[in-house]
């Protein structure tokens, strides 16, 4: 048992040091800057980072949460991506172990959480991330991890390219474009019915969060919320738990009809 613990808090730590390098990922990339160079620095006083103050979430608690050297705030974004990366990893070997699949899992995470970081700060989804990671799926998906069906995998990418096409059209601009590739990326990991999974998930909380932001910070039909960290959190959810997800439904609805 303490051995296993101590796996889960060394896998753990591995996924909040890449969860650190996907916030520099999210952050430069759509300012065009160099992920090698300049070395990592505050945002504020530009002063470059000792090789403590780049430990994951240790150094924002140490420096409660603020830049060392000009004490401006650290904003808790930084922590909050480590944290989740560190916990999306070991539920991944949890869930699904050491096998191939395990290899789109800790990408497909890795997807989602540099997505999430550029989508909240700057609104954005990059399509060189997008390729990159398209290009992996479609290899691993129709060589070592296929979907059963094979072609399950190709049907469900056209599926959400075209769904969320079609959905923006009929929002009128409701969502970016970036959106759209983005499900076209994702139907290659997730399949056709956690694909729908995820959307509805996605809706579900999106319509929930702009219902509060309406009600508490007055925002209208011309406030740009980015949909990106919705999408994540919803194909996260169909990835991991899926059929559990789809169980709990059906047997909803079957109550539901059986109590008419």
């Amino acid at each position: 048992m303490e051995f296993t613990m101590l796996i889960y808090l060394i896998i753990f730590f591995i996924g909040a040091i890449f969860g650190s390098f996907f916030n520099v990922v999210g952050l430069r990339l759509p300012e065009k800057e160099s992920l090698i160079l300049p070395r990592s620095h505050c945002r504020s006083c530009k002063v470059s980072l000792t090789a403590f103050e780049l430990v994951p979430i240790i150094s924002f608690i140490t420096f409660k949460g603020r830049c060392r050297t000009c004490q401006t705030k650290i904003s808790l974004l930084y922590p909050l991506m480590e944290i989740m990366t560190g916990a999306l990893f070991v539920l991944a070997v949890i869930k699904i172990g050491l096998s191939w699949e395990l290899l789109i899992s800790l990408s497909f995470i890795s997807l989602l959480i540099i997505i999430t970081v550029s989508d909240l700060m700057y609104k954005v989804i990059l399509n060189n991330v997008l390729l990159l990671f398209l290009i992996f799926f479609i290899l691993l998906r129709h060589t070592l991890v296929p979907l059963d069906p094979w072609w399950d995998a190709s049907v469900a990418a056209i599926t959400g390219f075209l769904l969320l096409l079609l959905l923006v059209v009929l929002s009128k601009g409701g969502m970016g474009g970036g959106d759209i590739k983005l499900y076209g990326v994702l139907g290659f990991v997730l399949g056709t019915s956690n694909l729908f999974l995820s959307l509805l998930i996605a809706s579900i909380i999106g319509t929930i969060v702009a219902l509060i932001g309406m009600l508490i910070k007055k925002w209208d039909r011309k406030t740009i919320v980015p949909f990106g960290p919705f999408i994540a959190i919803g194909s996260i959810s169909a990835y991991f738990f899926g059929e559990e997800l789809l169980t709990f439904y059906y047997q909803w609805i079957l109550s539901v009809y059986y109590s008419l």
